[in-house]
Protein backbone atom coordinates (compact mmCIF):
# COMPACT_ATOMS: atom_id res chain seq x y z
CA UNK A 1 0.00 0.00 0.00
CA UNK A 2 3.04 2.08 0.64
CA UNK A 3 4.12 2.10 -2.41
CA UNK A 4 1.31 2.21 -4.46
CA UNK A 5 0.73 5.65 -2.76
CA UNK A 6 4.00 6.81 -3.01
CA UNK A 7 3.67 6.24 -6.80
CA UNK A 8 0.35 8.28 -7.05
CA UNK A 9 1.92 10.91 -4.83
CA UNK A 10 5.16 11.39 -7.36
CA UNK A 11 2.71 11.45 -10.36
CA UNK A 12 0.91 13.96 -8.43
CA UNK A 13 3.72 16.17 -7.15
CA UNK A 14 5.20 16.20 -10.56
CA UNK A 15 2.10 16.95 -12.48
CA UNK A 16 1.65 19.91 -9.99
CA UNK A 17 5.00 21.09 -10.32
CA UNK A 18 4.55 21.41 -14.11
CA UNK A 19 1.30 23.41 -14.46
CA UNK A 20 2.01 25.69 -11.72
CA UNK A 21 5.15 26.19 -13.68
CA UNK A 22 3.14 26.84 -16.60
CA UNK A 23 0.26 28.64 -15.42
CA UNK A 24 3.11 30.52 -12.81
CA UNK A 25 5.50 32.00 -16.39
CA UNK A 26 3.66 35.35 -15.52
CA UNK A 27 4.64 36.04 -12.48
CA UNK A 28 8.62 36.41 -13.58
CA UNK A 29 7.45 39.02 -15.31
CA UNK A 30 6.74 40.97 -11.93
CA UNK A 31 9.92 39.88 -9.99
CA UNK A 32 10.54 38.15 -6.58
CA UNK A 33 8.22 38.31 -4.53
CA UNK A 34 5.44 37.58 -7.40
CA UNK A 35 7.71 34.61 -8.25
CA UNK A 36 7.58 33.29 -3.85
CA UNK A 37 3.69 33.43 -4.66
CA UNK A 38 4.41 30.44 -7.06
CA UNK A 39 7.00 29.01 -4.80
CA UNK A 40 4.73 28.74 -2.14
CA UNK A 41 1.82 27.36 -3.93
CA UNK A 42 3.82 24.62 -5.10
CA UNK A 43 5.37 24.07 -1.43
CA UNK A 44 1.42 24.04 0.12
CA UNK A 45 0.09 22.06 -2.27
CA UNK A 46 3.06 19.43 -2.44
CA UNK A 47 2.96 19.54 1.52
CA UNK A 48 -1.27 18.65 0.99
CA UNK A 49 -0.40 15.79 -1.27
CA UNK A 50 1.91 14.51 0.90
CA UNK A 51 -0.85 14.44 3.58
CA UNK A 52 -4.02 13.19 1.71
CA UNK A 53 -1.87 10.71 -0.22
CA UNK A 54 0.92 9.17 1.71
CA UNK A 55 -0.43 10.23 5.39
CA UNK A 56 2.96 12.02 5.57
CA UNK A 57 2.51 15.14 7.34
CA UNK A 58 5.20 18.01 8.30
CA UNK A 59 5.05 19.35 11.28
CA UNK A 60 7.37 23.12 12.32
CA UNK A 61 8.84 23.42 15.31
CA UNK A 62 10.57 26.55 16.54
CA UNK A 63 9.25 29.68 14.39
CA UNK A 64 9.17 32.02 17.17
CA UNK A 65 13.60 31.27 16.77
CA UNK A 66 13.15 33.15 13.54
CA UNK A 67 14.08 36.24 13.76
CA UNK A 68 13.42 39.68 11.40
CA UNK A 69 15.57 40.93 8.25
CA UNK A 70 18.31 39.29 6.99
CA UNK A 71 19.76 36.14 8.71
CA UNK A 72 21.55 32.78 7.44
CA UNK A 73 19.27 29.86 7.60
CA UNK A 74 21.72 26.72 8.16
CA UNK A 75 19.93 23.40 7.53
CA UNK A 76 20.13 20.13 7.65
CA UNK A 77 20.19 18.29 4.48
CA UNK A 78 18.38 14.65 4.01
CA UNK A 79 16.02 15.04 1.71
CA UNK A 80 13.79 17.25 -1.16
CA UNK A 81 11.20 17.52 1.25
CA UNK A 82 12.90 20.17 3.06
CA UNK A 83 13.54 22.29 0.15
CA UNK A 84 10.38 23.69 -0.66
CA UNK A 85 8.70 22.92 2.64
CA UNK A 86 11.03 25.63 4.40
CA UNK A 87 9.94 28.33 1.71
CA UNK A 88 6.68 28.97 3.36
CA UNK A 89 8.38 30.30 6.22
CA UNK A 90 10.61 32.78 5.20
CA UNK A 91 9.44 36.08 3.56
CA UNK A 92 12.49 37.05 0.98
CA UNK A 93 14.90 34.48 0.69
CA UNK A 94 17.83 33.32 -2.04
CA UNK A 95 19.32 29.54 -1.52
CA UNK A 96 22.61 28.94 -2.13
CA UNK A 97 22.30 26.08 -5.01
CA UNK A 98 24.42 24.19 -7.72
CA UNK A 99 24.45 26.61 -10.47
CA UNK A 100 23.54 24.11 -12.80
CA UNK A 101 20.33 23.88 -11.26
CA UNK A 102 20.15 27.62 -13.13
CA UNK A 103 20.54 25.48 -16.02
CA UNK A 104 17.46 23.49 -16.53
CA UNK A 105 15.07 24.71 -18.45
CA UNK A 106 11.67 27.12 -17.65
CA UNK A 107 13.07 26.62 -13.45
CA UNK A 108 15.76 27.69 -14.23
CA UNK A 109 14.44 30.72 -15.55
CA UNK A 110 12.44 30.69 -12.07
CA UNK A 111 15.30 30.27 -9.91
CA UNK A 112 17.08 33.03 -12.07
CA UNK A 113 14.06 35.41 -11.45
CA UNK A 114 13.42 35.04 -7.75
CA UNK A 115 17.31 35.94 -6.78
CA UNK A 116 18.31 32.64 -5.94
CA UNK A 117 22.17 31.81 -5.54
CA UNK A 118 23.85 29.61 -8.29
CA UNK A 119 27.57 28.38 -7.19
CA UNK A 120 29.90 26.35 -9.68
CA UNK A 121 31.07 23.86 -7.21
CA UNK A 122 33.73 22.70 -9.23
CA UNK A 123 36.03 25.94 -8.65
CA UNK A 124 36.97 24.89 -5.18
CA UNK A 125 37.82 27.91 -3.49
CA UNK A 126 36.98 30.39 -5.80
CA UNK A 127 33.40 28.62 -5.17
CA UNK A 128 33.41 30.21 -1.66
CA UNK A 129 34.14 33.52 -2.93
CA UNK A 130 31.26 32.81 -5.28
CA UNK A 131 29.19 32.62 -2.15
CA UNK A 132 30.33 35.42 0.24
CA UNK A 133 30.40 37.38 -2.94
CA UNK A 134 26.48 37.03 -3.60
CA UNK A 135 25.25 36.43 -0.63
CA UNK A 136 26.35 39.52 0.85
CA UNK A 137 24.29 41.95 -0.75
CA UNK A 138 21.70 39.45 -0.17
CA UNK A 139 21.88 39.35 3.65
CA UNK A 140 22.74 42.95 3.81
CA UNK A 141 19.46 44.13 2.20
CA UNK A 142 17.27 41.90 5.07
CA UNK A 143 16.66 39.22 3.17
CA UNK A 144 17.47 35.02 4.22
CA UNK A 145 19.88 32.75 2.68
CA UNK A 146 19.86 29.42 2.83
CA UNK A 147 22.68 27.25 2.81
CA UNK A 148 22.82 23.68 3.36
CA UNK A 149 26.17 23.59 5.69
CA UNK A 150 26.74 20.01 4.18
CA UNK A 151 26.56 20.31 0.63
CA UNK A 152 24.34 17.75 -0.37
CA UNK A 153 21.46 15.13 1.47
CA UNK A 154 23.17 12.86 3.38
CA UNK A 155 21.46 9.93 4.87
CA UNK A 156 19.38 9.81 8.32
CA UNK A 157 22.27 9.05 10.79
CA UNK A 158 25.11 8.89 8.50
CA UNK A 159 28.55 10.92 9.75
CA UNK A 160 28.37 14.57 9.52
CA UNK A 161 30.40 15.84 6.91
CA UNK A 162 29.93 19.82 7.48
CA UNK A 163 31.74 22.47 5.04
CA UNK A 164 33.36 25.42 5.61
CA UNK A 165 31.53 27.93 3.37
CA UNK A 166 28.87 28.32 6.09
CA UNK A 167 31.50 29.59 8.68
CA UNK A 168 33.28 31.71 6.31
CA UNK A 169 29.93 32.90 5.16
CA UNK A 170 28.97 33.78 8.95
CA UNK A 171 32.38 35.18 9.65
CA UNK A 172 32.21 37.47 6.55
CA UNK A 173 29.12 38.73 6.69
CA UNK A 174 28.32 39.38 10.05
CA UNK A 175 25.00 37.84 10.65
CA UNK A 176 22.58 35.85 12.52
CA UNK A 177 22.29 32.24 12.07
CA UNK A 178 19.26 30.01 12.55
CA UNK A 179 20.16 26.33 12.31
CA UNK A 180 17.76 24.13 11.38
CA UNK A 181 17.54 20.24 12.89
CA UNK A 182 15.07 17.71 10.69
CA UNK A 183 14.33 13.95 10.37
CA UNK A 184 12.47 14.01 6.57
CA UNK A 185 14.52 11.52 5.58
CA UNK A 186 13.30 8.89 7.80
CA UNK A 187 9.88 9.93 5.37
CA UNK A 188 11.20 10.93 2.17
CA UNK A 189 14.66 9.04 1.45
CA UNK A 190 17.35 10.53 -0.61
CA UNK A 191 17.42 7.81 -3.18
CA UNK A 192 14.21 5.62 -4.25
CA UNK A 193 10.76 7.04 -4.57
CA UNK A 194 8.63 6.12 -1.56
CA UNK A 195 7.43 8.37 0.94
CA UNK A 196 6.48 7.05 4.38
CA UNK A 197 3.11 7.63 6.61
CA UNK A 198 4.09 10.01 10.27
CA UNK A 199 4.95 13.07 10.85
CA UNK A 200 8.30 14.80 9.21
CA UNK A 201 9.08 17.58 11.74
CA UNK A 202 11.50 20.58 10.65
CA UNK A 203 12.92 22.44 13.43
CA UNK A 204 14.18 26.33 13.74
CA UNK A 205 16.62 26.32 16.46
CA UNK A 206 17.49 29.10 18.78
CA UNK A 207 19.23 31.57 16.91
CA UNK A 208 23.18 32.11 16.76
CA UNK A 209 24.14 35.38 17.00
CA UNK A 210 26.40 37.11 14.54
CA UNK A 211 30.12 38.13 16.11
CA UNK A 212 31.41 34.51 17.63
CA UNK A 213 34.61 33.47 16.67
CA UNK A 214 34.72 31.16 13.26
CA UNK A 215 35.75 28.27 14.67
CA UNK A 216 33.44 28.28 18.02
CA UNK A 217 30.32 29.19 15.49
CA UNK A 218 31.00 26.32 13.42
CA UNK A 219 31.53 23.63 16.47
CA UNK A 220 28.14 25.45 17.78
CA UNK A 221 26.37 25.40 14.69
CA UNK A 222 27.22 21.34 14.19
CA UNK A 223 26.47 20.44 17.91
CA UNK A 224 23.35 22.19 17.87
CA UNK A 225 21.74 20.85 14.68
CA UNK A 226 22.91 17.31 15.21
CA UNK A 227 21.97 17.21 18.72
CA UNK A 228 18.41 18.50 17.66
CA UNK A 229 18.16 16.15 14.26
CA UNK A 230 18.74 13.26 16.24
CA UNK A 231 16.41 13.54 18.90
CA UNK A 232 13.53 14.59 16.34
CA UNK A 233 14.79 10.98 14.30
CA UNK A 234 14.93 9.24 17.45
CA UNK A 235 11.19 10.11 18.74
CA UNK A 236 9.63 9.25 15.39
CA UNK A 237 11.59 5.98 16.01
CA UNK A 238 10.19 4.96 19.13
CA UNK A 239 6.57 5.83 17.08
CA UNK A 240 7.45 3.73 14.21
CA UNK A 241 10.12 1.21 15.08
CA UNK A 242 9.80 0.09 11.24
CA UNK A 243 11.81 3.51 10.42
CA UNK A 244 14.99 2.98 8.86
CA UNK A 245 18.01 2.87 11.02
CA UNK A 246 21.40 3.85 9.67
Amino acid sequence: MIALRSLVFNIAYYVNLVVLMILGAPSMLFGRHAVFFMARAWAVTSIWLLDKICGLKVEFRGLENLPQGGYILAAKHQSTLETFAMVTKTPDFAIILKKQLMYIPFFGQYLSASGQIGIDRSKGRSALAQIIEQAGPVLRAGRQVYIYPEGTRREPGAEPAYKPGVALLYAATGAPCVPVALNTGLFWPRRGLMRRPGTAVIEFLPVIPAGLPRDEFFARLRQAIETASQRLMDEARALDPRLARP
